[in-house]
């Protein structure tokens, strides 16, 4: 980690806290996510070259933020569930993380053609 991103997340926080080495576990929501990357995508695709690697990551990616339900989001999508919750900002400012949209579909629409 850059030093002064360090200093900074020690300033505010107090302590840092890392993942002790060989303890995946103690970070369930990614290694969740990493088991889905891993057995919906690597282990099913080929890919020709990089850009081929971008652009399935990307379809992936609108997959999963997009069309597929979550349980846990009273069976929304976390697109859907994202908006369902916007309309509520009144109720509970900055609860929500501010995304730059724009860049991220531009991404997804050059690696999807």
């Amino acid at each position: 980690m850059p030093n002064g991103l360090h200093r900074r997340l020690t300033i505010k926080t107090g302590k840092l806290r890392y993942i002790d080495p060989g303890k995946p576990r103690q970070n369930a929501f990614i290694e969740s996510f990493n088991g889905s990357v891993r057995a919906e995508l690597l282990n099913e695709e080929m890919f020709d070259s990089l850009d081929d690697a971008r652009r399935k990551l990307a379809l992936w990616r609108y997959d999963y933020n997009n069309v597929r339900p979550y349980s846990s989001l009273a069976n929304q999508a976390p697109a859907e569930a994202r908006r369902t919750l916007e309309q509520f900002e009144g109720s509970t400012p900055g609860a929500l993380a501010k995304i730059d949209n724009q860049n991220h579909e531009n991404q997804t629409r050059r690696f999807s053609s």
